[in-house]
């Protein structure tokens, strides 16, 4: 039997996250995720956070936990199992559960293994908290930290289909969907109007929000933003002669997941904004893979576009993935008492270019 490639080795280790079973990395540990785990009699003598929660468990300075989704060993005065674990990787359960430690927190020998077990955390959608080399953790799912680069690299990605979706913006658009391998997640472009090579084409990345553009989220400003890109690109195509390019990415709260995202709505409930928020569960404020939508232009026949955003970080991400940039096309729509708030972060603290 052959040896797994690198990418779907990360691939059935983001599965095995998912379904709670343990991680081994070679020459690092075996790593139980703590939320999810189904070994019920699992003890470990430590456990890996992420700075972020070791900062507030008191166990970093401001320094250490500057990068919030860096991790963190710690060691207890008992083991832990997973009764006690679980309250030290949710900080949604601090208020439920006050008292925790004394921690101590040790060096890591295996730094690569334990920043990849972060990042898969995050990929897969659950908290990023595991138990070390456990007793009792089950048959663990073999792979390397060095596997991440090959699941992550945007050439793998490839178009799958294409086909004509009337939608109400425009009863001629095209839809186009993106594949890779390994991956689960497949994105989508709307092609508004008639493609050509002689006009740059008006383009959103528009990352997914099932909250904000299914159920009509009033949190954040995602619907609305969604809807004004497709009328913005009809009206172009039908006025201007033009076209646009909605690329609808799977990367649900800025990568962090679903679930993830709606534990951080608990945190802000909690009075902690959005960044705030994500940096408690140990997660990144942002954390989308715009080279992705780099190769989907690429894929299109794009190397030029008109971005519609407020995030200058956007630019530059595509910038550096090749794509020029030909104008910043503002994208702010009104605020709502719901979501002025969270704005107003993406103002203050995300560097998003909002009046």
């Amino acid at each position: 039997m052959s040896t797994p490639s690198p990418s779907r080795r990360v691939a059935q280790a983001v599965d095995a996250l998912r379904h709670g079973w343990p991680l081994a990395f070679e020459g690092g540990p075996v790593l139980l995720p703590v939320e999810t785990a189904i070994a019920s009699g699992a003890t470990s003598e430590r456990m890996l956070i992420s700075a972020a929660r070791a900062a507030t468990l008191k166990l970093a300075n401001q320094r250490e936990a500057a990068e919030p989704h860096a991790p963190v060993l710690i060691r207890g005065g008992e083991a832990f199992d997973l009764r006690l674990a679980r309250p030290i990787a949710d900080p949604a359960l601090d208020l439920a559960n006050p008292l925790k430690g004394p921690f101590k927190a040790e060096h890591i020998d295996w730094l690569e293994a334990a920043s990849a077990a972060m990042e898969l955390a995050r990929i897969a959608g659950i908290l990023p908290a595991f138990l070390v080399d456990p007793e009792n953790a089950g048959e663990a799912q073999v792979l390397s930290a060095s596997d991440l680069a090959a699941w992550s690299d945007s050439a793998n990605l490839h178009i799958a289909t294409r086909a004509h979706l009337p939608v109400s913006a425009c009863d001629s658009a095209q839809i186009v969907a993106f594949r890779s391998a390994d991956d689960t997640r497949e994105h989508v472009a709307l092609i508004i109007g008639q493609q050509r090579g002689d006009a740059v084409p008006l383009v959103r990345l528009h990352s997914e929000c099932l909250t904000g553009d299914i159920l009509g989220s009033l949190k954040c400003d995602c619907g609305p933003q969604l809807d004004a890109a497709l009328a913005a690109m009809a009206q172009e195509a039908t006025e201007n002669g033009g076209w646009g390019a909605l690329l609808y990415l799977r990367q649900e709260g800025r990568g962090i997941g679903l679930v993830n995202k709606l534990r951080a709505y608990a945190l802000q409930d909690q009075g902690y904004d959005t960044v705030e928020a994500n940096q408690r569960l140990g997660l990144p404020d942002e954390a989308r893979d715009f080279a992705t939508a780099a190769r989907m232009l690429e894929l299109l026949g794009v190397n030029q576009v008109r971005l519609m955003t407020n995030n200058p970080k956007k630019v530059a991400a595509l910038e550096a993935a090749g794509v020029v940039v030909a104008e910043r096309v503002p994208h702010q729509l009104p605020e709502n008492p719901h979501n002025a708030r969270y704005l107003a972060t993406k103002r203050d603290k995300s560097g998003h270019l909002l009046e």
